[in-house]
């Protein structure tokens, strides 16, 4: 065995630094002391910035990460061993291996039907439940108290089985306040359940150090970053998800659950929010629970998200009857990995969800289209300019509403009570929107029903309240302030709505803020329906907020049947999404995922923002900016000696230590006596191949082979590797596009160690460049 130490850190075999300060001591065992660190060169910008000595404490810190290229090998390996099998086999065991092989293939094409099908099912029930809880406000079916209005009267004129709760009329105070009064139970019952999913991921804490002074400290029982997992749409937790971090029990059922009860109570209150997000948090919920259920998903996690991203499209196509549109959602504004296996199983996926909605027919007309309509007009070259202007004023809508609902949220949410009390942030926004809402007979009832109301065709003048007001001589004024008024108090309800602690989705309201202003702009166009112009409004206000194009074009023709105006639609899309970028260069899941602290990595926002902003003194961004600070390298750092041995204490003092700073997402770098890295040994694998020595009674003081031992079927003998002086857009790229956990940052002449990049660093540096 060698006794060799390290070189120093003023030995020439490493480069020195003038920020360096290290001082190094001789081991009385090659493998005690001299583990600590080899690196001190180049300094990363990060490491400016004080470092308590016990701890670094990164953002996302409460998040781990998968390891997509590993995963992808151990896959491979998976196929190779199962065709192994086949190919030495005879008789009726070769007729079990091709049996094995065939269902190894189909597993994937089961869980998309059985997905889509359950997604169905929750989402008719969903339906039914938000119909009739919603009718309550208002009164009840008196011998069918659990049927809406529509189900209630079902072939009947006056339709004496309703009972009004208000006698008077619904023009009268009581009826008013009945309203209101439900309206208030609903969202209060809404926030409380969404109470009951309070989870903490685990985290690092700040704690005093033995000398007093702050520190992050980790332990086992620390809590961390405190999440409503039931709270919100979901989108922005299932992208941050599928781009390869975890978020413990964030698609538990009990959660799946809670949002299903939760979005009926909080769509019923009849606030600015929709019920499309959570299904899509409910579809990619089932999607983990029966994908749980095949060996194939359930032992890795890069097959696993494959599975929620094909989940991820039933959710749309339930939420919409679009099954086309909700394959592209998935591809377009969720998933960062889509390879066309994946496309085709979402295929199967969302059209098994779309034919089980149809058959159930939760909302009693027989059809898939949503909101059917047929204007049985045709546009002019002319109308063309209303198209871009719409598209202008949803971009200018989506653009504000963005900022404004980021900033509301970090401003009033930031408020001690409010922050500790959510319910009762729901119970303010309820009762506004309640007062608000109920006066305006556009806006009063839930967001499908008003989105419904706003694309029709008045043929007929008396065929609803609105095509009455339209035709109705001299009375245009009133009902132009009504659609004046509907549209500011739309966006006013949405901006302070979304983010609440309930379950809630942004697409159906901004569809009714467009539809309301497009009706409006639609009445001074003459000759042609004003539902057209609400159709081609409400699509350019959601691209505003969004930022989705080809989905959302598929998605409003599959909406409303009106294949025939796909170019209005495309027109106005385009000019939303560049009127919108202008003012605010993230849609609204981008901001709120940014808001949550939600750590995610898109390679080429991320490529576009290196580009058009660099880092202190205008410099171009290096991988030296990536490395981290000194006390980070020592801790993950080991030194193996020429025979790569190392003693079982050092290896468990090293994971303490990588605990003990908060690096729950690193590992060890394991280089030699010329400072050359010859493997990476994460801290998960460290942690249980530790467990696994103990179980054989190796004692602490006993020296590990980690080229030939136990632990060396832990190590990754073969870690990516830059050098200190490459582009940052080359860390992006390999992270963003292979997938990779970590990043091993070499140096230029001799390819030394420096540093260790792992993709939470990477995404708090492009944060800091926003």
């Amino acid at each position: 065995m060698s006794s060799e130490t390290p070189p120093s850190e003023s030995s020439p075999l490493l480069p020195s630094h003038p920020n360096t300060n290290t001082t190094r001591r001789r081991p009385s065992h090659p493998y005690d002391a001299d583990i600590e660190s080899l690196h001190s060169s180049h300094r990363s910008i990060l490491s400016h910035t004080l470092v308590p000595q016990i701890g670094e404490r990164l953002p996302y810190n409460d998040y781990t990460t998968i390891d997509w290229l590993h995963d992808l090998v151990e896959d491979t390996a998976r196929h190779r061993r199962l065709r192994e099998v086949h190919s030495h086999s005879r008789g009726a065991k070769a007729l079990l291996s091709r049996l094995a092989l065939w269902w190894d293939a189909a597993q994937g094409w089961v869980a998309a039907f059985v997905i889509g099908v359950l997604t169905a099912c929750v989402a008719g029930v969903v339906d039914v439940s938000v119909a009739t809880v919603a009718d309550w406000k208002e009164g009840y079916c008196s011998n069918r108290p659990w049927t809406d209005r529509r189900g209630c009267c079902a072939g009947e004129g006056e339709c004496e089985v309703w009972r009004s709760w208000a006698t008077e009329g619904e023009g009268s105070v009581s009826a008013y306040v009945v309203y209101v009064g439900f309206a208030l139970v609903f969202g209060v019952v809404a926030g409380a359940v969404t109470m009951t999913t309070r989870t903490y991921l685990p985290s690092v804490a700040a704690e005093e150090s033995e000398n007093g002074k702050s520190g992050v400290q980790f332990t086992e029982n620390t809590v961390g970053k405190m999440m409503y997992m039931a709270a919100g749409s979901g989108i922005p937790e299932i992208k941050t998800i599928l781009s390869g971090f975890v978020i413990p029990h964030f698609l538990d059922f009990k959660v799946m659950v809670v949002k299903a009860v939760g979005s009926t109570f909080a769509v019923a209150t009849g606030m600015c929010l929709g019920k499309e997000g959570p299904f899509v948090h409910i579809s990619t919920s089932i999607g983990y629970l029966v994908a749980r259920c095949f060996p194939k998903y359930c032992e890795s996690e890069r097959k696993m998200r494959e599975m929620l991203s094909v989940a991820c499209s039933a959710g749309l196509s339930v939420a919409f009857g679009a099954p086309i549109g909700g394959v592209l959602f998935s591809y377009e504004e969720i998933s960062t990995y889509f390879p066309r296996q994946v496309m085709w199983r979402s295929f199967l996926c969302s059209l098994a969800a779309a034919a089980t909605l149809k058959m159930l027919n939760p909302t009693g007309t027989g059809k898939l289209v949503l909101f059917e309509t047929n204007y049985g007009v045709d546009y002019e070259i002319h109308h063309y300019a209303v198209f871009v202007l719409l598209g202008v004023c949803g971009g200018l809508f989506g653009g504000i509403f963005c900022q404004a609902n980021f900033r509301w949220s970090k401003f009033f949410r930031s408020l001690p009570l409010i922050k500790g009390n959510p319910v009762l942030e729901v119970f303010l926004v309820v009762l506004a929107t309640a007062l608000l809402q109920y006066p305006n007979r556009l806006i009063r009832d839930t967001g499908d029903v008003v989105m419904a109301e706003l694309l029709v065709d008045c043929k007929e003048p008396d065929s609803s309240w609105l095509c009455k007001q339209e035709a109705e001589p001299g009375g245009t004024g009133t009902y132009y302030a009504w659609l004046i008024s509907g549209t500011v108090v739309k966006l006013f309800l949405t901006i302070i709505t979304f983010g609440c602690k309930v379950p809630s989705g942004v697409i159906i309201p901004s569809l009714d803020a467009g539809a309301l202003f497009g009706r409006m702009v639609g009445q001074l166009v003459p000759g042609i329906s004003p539902g057209i112009f609400a159709m081609v409004g409400s699509a350019a206000f959601l691209a505003g907020v969004s930022r989705m194009t080809v989905s959302l074009a598929v998605v409003m023709f599959e909406l409303t049947g009106e294949v025939n105006f796909i170019p209005p639609f495309m027109i106005a899309i385009l000019t939303a999404k560049w009127t919108a970028d202008a003012i605010s260069a993230d849609g609204v899941y981008d901001l709120s995922q940014h808001l949550l602290g939600h750590p995610f990595l898109d390679a080429e926002h991320a490529l576009g923002r290196v580009r058009g902003l660099r880092p202190e003194g205008g410099r171009e961004g290096t991988m030296e900016d990536l490395i981290p600070p000194n006390e980070t390298m020592e801790a993950i750092t080991l030194y193996t000696g020429p025979d790569y041995r190392a003693r079982k204490s050092t290896l468990r003092s090293k994971l303490a230590k990588l605990k003990s700073r908060g690096l729950l997402d690193a590992g060890l770098v394991l280089v030699n006596e010329h400072c050359i890295c010859h493997g990476y040994l994460p801290q998960a694998e460290l942690e249980y191949a530790l467990g696994v020595l103990d179980e054989k009674g190796n004692v602490d003081d006993e020296d590990v082979d980690l080229a030939g031992g136990v632990i060396s079927e832990f190590v990754d003998r073969s870690p990516l590797t830059v050098t200190a002086k490459a582009p940052v857009e080359y860390a992006v790229e390999l992270f963003g596009k292979l997938g990779i956990r970590y990043l091993v940052v070499v140096e230029e002449e001799t390819a030394r160690v420096v540093g260790l990049v792992i993709k939470k660093r990477l995404v708090n540096y492009l944060d800091g460049l926003r």
